[in-house]
């Protein structure tokens, strides 16, 4: 039976933080899992694997400030390590002392400068796909990826949010629209999921980009040596970042590498989160 995952608000400086919990506060001696998910979209994403992971341990997955229904940052650029400082709040707000905490893309960045400036805080680290981008394609991203967006009084923005969400599904970098981006085997979802995250872009519509700006702005291949965690660096066969799993384990002086299963199916969820379960519970 998968574990129930639960709705709640917590307050900090900025407002009231929403999140997503669930599992058994009182898990043996297994740490709680802080999960911080990937842009564009919220911790909507990642209540599939909570529903496994929830089934060994206490889950905690807030929604990054700026997304979904947690209040925007303050910082008018904010980078990972503003966000890594908000989670520690948001850990002090809910009585948590220290985490094994998740990160998946953006949510990757912010927890290698939670795991830098907050060693006391975290146990173990599981980056699911880090993007460890060339020079040249940072600017690029940082200049085309993630737009600045505000509602439009004919309604473009809701357009452009169908097809921004759509068109990351079909090509890496999704505004390269052409053969040579388009993602090998990627087949389209089913419409209800793609509305389920264009929904919650819209949530977060005018602060959406201060996330991505924060991960591609990030120096990632400067700080990962600065990791002391042990840490698992992977990602899923289908993702885009895939490739860049080497490269990030190569760095984390303490880590083991892994290509996870997809999440397509219940069967892959439940594979990979029983692999992320197995590095967790082997230290």
């Amino acid at each position: 039976m998968a574990a129930r995952v639960d709705r709640a608000f917590t307050r900090i400086t900025e407002g009231q933080v929403h999140y997503r919990t669930c599992g058994d506060e009182s898990a043996g001696d297994r740490k709680p899992l802080y999960m911080i998910h990937a842009s564009p979209s919220s911790s909507i994403n990642l209540v599939p694997i909570m529903e496994v992971l929830g089934k060994t341990r206490r889950v905690i997955a807030p929604d990054t400030l700026g997304f979904g229904d947690s209040p925007p940052p303050t910082q008018d650029r904010p980078g990972a390590d503003d966000y890594a400082e908000s989670v520690v709040r948001i850990m002090d707000s809910l009585g948590l002392e220290q985490c094994d905490v998740y990160g998946s893309h953006t949510g990757a960045h912010i927890a290698c400068e939670l795991a830098i400036h907050y060693p006391d805080r975290v146990g173990q680290l599981v980056f699911d796909g880090i993007g460890m981008f060339s020079p040249e394609d940072k600017e690029d991203f940082l200049a085309n990826y993630a737009p600045e967006v505000h509602p439009d009084e004919f309604g473009q923005h809701l357009i452009w949010a169908w097809n921004f969400v759509r068109d990351q599904v079909l090509h890496f970098p999704y505004f390269k629209r052409t053969p040579e981006f388009r993602q090998v085997n990627a087949s389209m979802p089913p419409t209800e999921s793609i509305q389920q995250i264009v929904l919650e872009v819209l949530k977060g519509l005018t602060t959406y980009h201060k996330g991505y700006h924060a991960a591609f702005g990030h120096d990632d291949r400067a700080r990962l040596p600065l990791i002391t965690h042990r840490t698992l660096c992977a990602a899923s066969k289908d993702d885009p970042l895939v490739d860049g799993v080497e490269e990030a384990a190569s760095l984390v002086p303490n880590s083991e590498k892994a290509v996870l299963p997809n999440e397509r199916t219940p069967e892959e969820v439940l594979e990979k989160a029983t692999r992320i379960i197995t590095f967790l519970d082997g230290a």
